[in-house]
């Protein structure tokens, strides 16, 4: 009988301490951590004409990967009081108590560390250097200031968000390179139309926190147009990798058909007061950074 207690206890600690991986793992925001390791991907392979060198692609991956988890672990943590008072964030392990500050802290400080030190010592120290401003810029200016402080927080807290295919470039090549600075422009036009769309369907839970989003300082209308405006932006500024040749036609023939798309949500956004167009829209952005860096992959290898 004692055995089975035991068994049933050791059990018991083993899946309390899966259960506890999993809240970290939650703390790192993997699906966000997941879309901006694959851009940097795509930067480490347009950087070269031949195979990403292994452990520029192994090590740049890992130290890139772990600075964004990082910096999504110090965003929970600054934003714990927020993310109690919205719907969407107060699941979160921070706001519901699975997870403490201080726990929490730690973790930071340890990933943030290992992957820095991954970078500098195992890549270069351009890309370590540039990885931990960008963790600055986003966890220090952004989330501790911009966010609260002015409603075009998240068209100047996107530079940071738009680094990661430039920081796969530099684990390559070591150098900064014009090519690279069109693919953080691409990202860096993409986030206001991207995030303001979710904005609009979470307005009334940030207005109850605090925060001024364009929908709550300047209402929903303004915002649709400001959405359709910064996608003709990015209309324009996802074709420069053909127009500098950096990309062939395989790229531009998925670029156009992409826009055609982003266009067709950002238009109907802005004539229509349908409450499922803003997610909807939200949920094509993705898809659409996605592919747009997948066609600037395949271009790279089928058309070189």
């Amino acid at each position: 009988m004692q055995a089975r207690i035991k068994a049933m206890e050791g059990q018991a600690v083993t899946s309390a301490r899966f259960y506890l991986w999993r809240e970290y793992l939650e703390l790192c925001k993997p699906r966000v951590v997941a879309l901006m390791v694959f851009t940097s991907l795509v930067g480490m392979f347009l950087a070269t004409p031949d195979f990403v060198p292994v452990e520029a692609l192994v090590f740049g991956t890992i130290g890139i990967g772990f600075m964004a988890g990082t910096a999504a672990a110090i965003n929970h943590l600054v934003d714990q009081r927020i993310d109690g008072l919205m719907r969407r964030t107060m699941g979160r392990p921070l706001p519901t108590g699975r997870v403490d500050p201080i726990s929490a802290l730690i973790f930071v400080l340890a990933l943030g560390g290992i992957g820095l030190a991954i970078l500098a010592v195992l890549v270069n120290q351009l890309t370590a250097l540039l990885t931990l401003l960008s963790l600055v810029g986003y966890s220090g200016v952004y989330t501790l200031y911009l966010k609260r402080a002015t409603p075009q927080n998240i068209v100047i807290g996107g530079a940071a968000g738009a680094m990661p295919p430039v920081l796969g470039w530099t684990a390559v090549t070591g150098q900064i390179d014009p090519h690279a600075l069109l693919l953080f422009l691409i990202i860096f036009a993409w986030t206001p139309p991207h995030f303001w769309a979710l904005a609009i369907h979470r307005r009334n839970e940030y207005a109850r926190a605090g925060v001024p989003m364009l929908p709550v300082t300047h209402g929903v209308a303004f915002t649709r147009l400001q959405i359709l405006l910064y996608t003709l932006i990015l209309v324009v500024v996802s074709v420069l990798p053909f127009v500098t040749r950096m990309s062939g036609w395989l790229y531009l023939g998925g670029t156009l058909i992409l826009n055609a798309g982003f266009l067709y949500h950002a238009i109907a956004l802005w004539l229509r007061d349908d409450a499922k167009l803003p997610m909807k829209t939200f949920g094509y952005s993705i898809v659409y950074l996605m592919a747009l860096f997948a066609f600037l992959l395949l271009d790279h290898y089928l058309l070189i």
